[in-house]
């Protein structure tokens, strides 16, 4: 007996098929050109559908990038903290340096300075739990010795992001592997972390 898909799957079904369909009008006709209908038509559900789940077009892109975000830019921990935040950082440089996520990102911090329900996502959703992330990568590497017990973990972490951010916002060219590794160890010599690296083998144990 052919049994009906369960509505749980129907929703996902549709929840991805907004998603896609937002990044797909984003690439198309640019961010401000995108609308709630547009989405709706491409994603073959009802705009019904949509407000239930999202209260805006930005809402719906914000989740879009979220989950892009989060898939492209881990936080490893391999004991080499210089290494593990160019890893992160460059994930974070390729995603918002290609289409359709940068511009999709540019809009939406466009956008946010008009609608105060779409900045309060994006720091609750997004801003909010990567720094707390951030934070912790850097505090285990505090806790191994690679980093001084009286750092600044979230400064530190707006020193790293900022000239992502900066780049991005006045669309100037993105950082190259070289430039992020020399961000980051001037982050890491900024809080006393001298010579970046992995920490010393213990106990003569390499």
């Amino acid at each position: 007996m052919i049994t009906s898909p369960s509505t749980l799957r129907r929703s996902e079904r549709s929840r991805r098929a907004t998603l896609d369909a937002a990044l797909e009008l984003c690439t198309e006709k640019g961010y401000g050109r995108v609308t709630v209908e547009a989405i709706a038509a491409r994603a073959g559900v009802s705009k019904k559908t949509i407000y239930r789940w999202w209260p805006s077009k930005g809402a719906v892109l914000l989740e879009a990038f979220t989950e892009a975000l989060v898939g492209a830019t881990p936080f490893g921990d391999t004991g080499d903290i210089a290494a593990d935040l160019r890893t992160h950082i460059n994930g974070a440089v390729r995603l918002m340096s290609t289409a359709p996520y940068g511009p999709a990102y540019a809009g939406i911090l466009s956008e946010m300075h008009h609608d105060d329900d779409l900045a309060t996502a994006v720091r609750d959703q997004l801003v909010g739990p990567r720094v707390e992330l951030a934070v912790a990568r850097l505090r285990a590497a505090q806790e191994q010795g690679q980093i001084p017990a009286a750092a600044d973990l979230p400064l530190a972490v707006e020193m790293l992001y900022g000239p992502v951010y900066y780049r991005h916002v006045l669309r100037k060219p993105a950082q190259d592997e070289e430039t992020v590794a020399s961000l980051v160890d001037h982050v890491l010599r900024s809080l006393g972390a001298g010579a970046v690296g992995p920490p010393a083998p213990r106990d003569g144990i390499s």
